[in-house]
């Protein structure tokens, strides 16, 4: 079942590769940013809050009250009695209505408004993590291509070895073993070939799915790369204030915090309202009124809430300070130390691109010479391609390995 899976990956990609246009690293970045669904789920969210914020500076509902006042259970006092008397009770309608607290509204209204402000800083963090599976997946996606051309170039170095030993060995010039095993080195060669097309159609499969595409969609990679040079950069914590989403967001939490604190003092605040209520008598007894004022008086045992609140938001807003302070310096630390790898790195692959790979072609070069002019042995002319073949596999093994740290560097920097 495994080796059907893989045929049709293969198979895929063979035909992907055939028909796919070459997709450049900034047009996958910018359409993932435009595209991808949980990008859209932040936006919604966004609205969502935006819009509850519309209702901040809402009035309390109106309290209207209908019934009998003041009624005696006798119903035979409801009626006058005779001239000049009157009735008792009375049918009354009354009307409550307490006064929006103008403070506490606009410090729930500048809340709510912030609370939007965290989310789009999510937003913004989220998509630097994608952007960055995104650099990954195309980085290992262009080194595979590569080593497909090593490969490319090797197979028809062994067809040529393969050719002229059975040449010599019929003319009786050389051994017959040296071509067995150049014959298993393709095998080999085609063995990688087949787990490197499988390689090409998952990475097709993840920018498809990163850009909200068919999975299955032609794509192809541009092979060109630009290595960034980070050696001279300063990583100070302060420096991940300004660039990291996630701190600014944590920034925006505190700054919730605070306007949750003056939510809790307008709310310490009395509130005012009125009340009007029309009685009409029974029996003659003339309509009445009354218009009242009212006010809450918050006292030392209704706001202990309301204190409370405010102490466990001071030590909140420690809390996200501290977890701010704590975040840049492991930001910091950690872009040091990518900067050394990336440093070394760079070394270790210019040594293959001037010293070893030059070195070991101009080996196979001369060895191939000799083994033309009948100097040499096909094993030696095998042993020298080998040690070339392994060490470019190498060099791009290793130049993949900066590729990532490349990525990493600029996922911590939160360069798009």
């Amino acid at each position: 079942m495994k080796q059907l899976i893989v045929i049709i990956l293969l198979l895929l990609g063979k035909h992907f590769t055939a028909k796919s246009q070459i997709r450049k690293l900034p047009d996958i970045l910018s359409e993932i940013e435009q595209s991808h669904p949980s990008l859209k789920m932040y936006d919604a969210t966004i609205k969502s809050l935006d819009a509850a914020a519309k209702g901040a500076n809402n009035w309390s509902a109106p309290l209207v009250s209908t019934g009998l006042w003041m009624v005696p259970f006798n119903t035979n006092l409801w009626k006058a009695k005779g001239p000049g008397t009157t009735g008792m009770g009375q049918y009354m309608i009354s009307g409550q209505q307490m006064f929006p607290n103008r403070r506490a509204n606009d410090a729930s209204e500048a809340y709510m408004k912030a609370m939007s402000t965290v989310e789009k800083e999510n937003k913004e963090a989220a998509l630097n993590e994608l952007l960055s599976a995104a650099k990954k997946a195309y980085y290992e996606w262009i080194i595979i291509e590569k080593k497909i051309t090593v490969l490319d170039q090797s197979e028809k170095l062994l067809h040529f070895m393969m050719s002229n030993a059975e040449t010599r060995y019929k003319n009786g010039i050389d051994k017959i073993s040296a071509y067995y095993k150049a014959k298993a080195a393709l095998g080999t060669i085609e063995n990688m070939r087949i787990e490197l097309e499988k390689e090409i159609a998952q990475h097709r499969i993840t920018l498809n799915t990163l850009m909200n595409a068919d999975k299955f969609a032609p794509l192809a990679v541009d092979t060109n790369y630009v290595i960034k040079d980070y050696e001279s950069s300063t990583f100070d914590s302060t420096l991940f204030y300004y660039t990291r989403s996630d701190l600014k967001a944590i920034d925006q939490n505190i700054e919730i915090t605070f306007l949750q604190q003056k939510m809790e003092r307008a709310n310490q605040k009395p509130s005012f309202g009125i009340r009007y209520d029309h009685m009409f008598g029974f029996g003659g007894l003339p309509m009445q009124y009354s218009l009242m004022g009212m006010v809450t008086i918050p006292m030392n045992w209704s706001t202990r809430q309301n204190r409370a609140n405010i102490e466990s938001l001071h030590w909140k807003a420690q809390s996200l300070l501290e977890q701010k302070i704590s975040l840049a310096n492991d930001y910091s630390g950690m872009a040091y130390q990518l900067q050394q790898d990336m440093s070394a790195k760079k070394k270790q692959v210019a040594l293959f691109e001037k010293n070893i790979i030059p070195a070991l072609q101009k080996n196979y070069e001369s060895t191939l010479l000799g083994y033309e002019q009948n100097t040499e042995e096909l094993f030696e002319l095998y042993d020298s391609w080998n040690t070339l073949n392994s060490s470019e596999l190498e060099y791009l093994d290793e130049l993949q390995q900066l590729l990532d740290i490349q990525a990493d560097l600029d996922r911590l920097m939160q360069i798009k």
